[in-house]
């Protein structure tokens, strides 16, 4: 993997924990998580207009990739409905890329060699570790953890390696077949986030629907700003897609997380700590690694 596409992914990943630390600084997480993917219809209609729609060839991937967000979704609330942010956030994007490593081989034939495995443990060792530091404290020697949260956070861990999977050979159908990866981006961001907003809207009931249009009224400029860079990122990552390994990119973007406990650390006052510098030892070894495979 080349310095320019890993400086760009990197540069995805502190887009993605930005949006991740609105999300966090927020009184409700499932509300603006589906306001601001919600929001990326507006966005990706003046997008497509401009720079078109992705080739026929790439519909089926983009109709699979929609479905799977929508499971995303489901388990990320099931998720935040019974754990908090610190616990199951890690989970699921610390261990997601060693599920996409797994599968690369007999699902894209891509072998990652041994410094590439080392690369992907590596970071994903280091986001454990970076996000468990804000988890629930140890208890009798035994970790206090929700089980239905933990669950819940293990399938979305298998959700998210399902969708980075389809995604990165839905870009890289599009660019085979003369598309561009912002259109198979902005064609995704057209649909991704409205079902899980009607899914956050039909759990509140209708006594709890004009608080949440309140809410999204009030939370909509700072959740739009979120939306962008949530676009920004995920675009730079599936153009990273075509030009190094799947496995490689899903493990470098969960470099967010580093960035998240940056930012937690200077705007959040959260405690930075042993386990967090550890943690962020084992994300840059990972860079280099990836650098080096």
């Amino acid at each position: 993997m080349s310095w320019e596409v890993i400086a760009a992914v990197l540069f995805g990943a502190l887009l993605h924990a930005s949006w991740n630390a609105m999300v966090k600084a927020g009184d409700d997480k499932s509300l603006d998580i589906a306001t601001m993917h919600s929001l990326g219809a507006f966005a990706a209609i003046p997008l497509l207009a401009v720079v078109g729609f992705p080739p026929p060839e790439a519909w089926p991937w983009i109709v699979a990739s929609t479905i799977i967000h929508l499971a995303y979704y489901i388990a990320l609330a099931g998720a935040y409905r019974h754990g908090d942010l610190t616990l199951t956030y890690p989970i699921m994007r610390g261990l997601a890329p060693v599920l996409v490593a797994l599968a690369s081989a007999p699902l894209i034939g891509e072998i990652l060699p041994l410094a590439g495995w080392l690369a992907v443990f590596g970071v994903s060792a280091g986001v454990l570790l970076l996000g468990l530091a804000s988890a629930p404290r140890w208890t009798s020697g035994l970790p206090r953890m929700p089980g239905p949260a933990v669950r819940w956070a293990l399938l979305n861990a298998g959700i998210i390696a399902a969708y980075t999977v389809v995604d990165g050979l839905g870009i890289r159908t599009t660019v085979e077949h003369g598309g561009q990866a912002l259109q198979y981006v902005a064609a995704l961001f057209l649909f991704d986030g409205l079902p899980f907003l009607a899914l956050v809207l039909w759990q509140r009931g209708a006594a709890g629907r004009p608080a949440a249009y309140a809410a999204m009224r009030r939370r909509a400029p700072l959740l739009a700003i979120g939306m962008l860079a949530s676009l920004g990122s995920y675009a730079i990552a599936l153009w990273a897609m075509t030009r190094a390994p799947i496995a490689a990119v899903a493990a470098l973007r969960e470099a967010s997380v580093l960035f998240a406990a940056l930012i937690g650390t200077r705007w959040l006052g959260e405690r930075f700590g042993l386990q967090r510098a550890t943690g962020t030892a084992l994300i840059l070894g990972g860079v280099i690694a990836l650098r080096l495979a």
